[in-house]
């Protein structure tokens, strides 16, 4: 199925609809992610995808790299299907460590609602959900059983139930057995898709060199990550700035300038595209456009700094 065939408008509508300034769609192939939208201090990196197992390793490397240094939430995958069914409302599931869920009813329920998901999709297949193991021991224990007595009433081992109580996940159709078995609080954990974490730092792939735009960037004291399918071929970090990095021929940046400029003015970054073909520099709306030769001529980050604030 078409990636094309889930409209990226649906999903525009929704985050707007749930107060989120949302960055212009991504239209420029390859391409990592779709959109980026931001609410308050919740930035979120979504990429759109009618079928989430057309996400590669390398579209999950990027997302992770970007989420990391631009502080967002964990990024998120919006799809339609996974294999040869239809994503479940309501359920979350898990390509390369990301999220992904359906629009528009689970992206509604949890962004316009408020109503986050309590049940995940577990390779090779299945429902899951996690359990408040602190309150299951509490209820049990209350409850006067002992972890034979649960274990036999489950038809399960006494290590499983432990293991519940550690915080294990378990199948939907335990949890609904234990929600009825002890009349307490709810006992699942709810998803919460904007739970801020960190996401580990991607391991570089072997082998790579950075070419010769990034090696000078470097130069100038600069710490640079390079994307494999983002719309900017990098980003830039310096003194406490972000840049987002195109670069190549005149006729091949000039097209990512302005949305590459969109997406810094949503993230609070800078914009900039190092041009191979052009000498002199200017700004195309909030993206400062460098001749390479140019660059050479800088010594510090401080100077290519204050030429994207000019």
């Amino acid at each position: 199925m078409s990636q094309d065939r889930l409209p990226p408008q649906m999903v525009i509508s929704i985050m707007l609809l749930a107060n989120f300034d949302v960055s212009e769609r991504c239209n420029i192939r390859p391409r990592s992610f779709d959109l980026i939208a931001k609410r308050g201090d919740n930035l979120v990196i979504i990429k759109v995808a009618s079928h989430i197992d057309s996400v590669s390793a390398d579209i999950a490397w990027d997302l992770n790299l970007i989420a990391r240094h631009l502080e967002a939430t964990p990024p998120l995958i919006v799809g339609e299907r996974a294999r040869d069914t239809d994503l479940e409302r309501g359920v979350v599931y898990i390509r390369y460590g990301l999220f992904a869920l359906s629009p528009p009813e689970t992206l509604y329920d949890y962004f316009v609602e408020g109503l986050s998901p309590m049940v995940y999709a577990s390779p090779p297949g299945g429902l899951y959900v996690k359990i408040k193991g602190d309150l299951l021991r509490e209820v049990r224990e209350r409850s006067r059983m002992s972890l034979g007595d649960l274990a036999s009433h489950l038809g399960v081992s006494r290590r499983t139930i432990s293991k519940y109580e550690s915080g294990m996940g378990t199948t939907l159709d335990v949890a609904i057995r234990l929600e009825e078995l002890f009349n307490a609080p709810p006992l699942v954990e709810t998803i919460e898709l904007l739970g801020y974490r960190t996401p580990p730092e991607p391991e570089k792939p072997a082998g790579s060199t950075p070419g010769d735009v990034l090696a000078d960037l470097e130069r100038m004291g600069m710490e640079i990550h390079a994307m494999r399918q983002a719309p900017f071929q990098a980003l830039a970090l310096f003194d406490r700035h972000t840049i987002l990095t195109a670069y190549g021929t005149s006729q091949k940046v000039v097209k990512r300038a302005s949305l590459i400029g969109n997406i810094s003015q949503i993230t609070k970054t800078f914009a900039m595209c190092v041009v191979t073909d052009y000498k002199k520099q200017k700004k195309i709306g909030k993206t400062l456009l460098i001749g390479e030769e140019h660059l050479h001529t800088l010594e510090d980050g401080s100077e290519l700094i204050d030429m994207i604030n000019e």
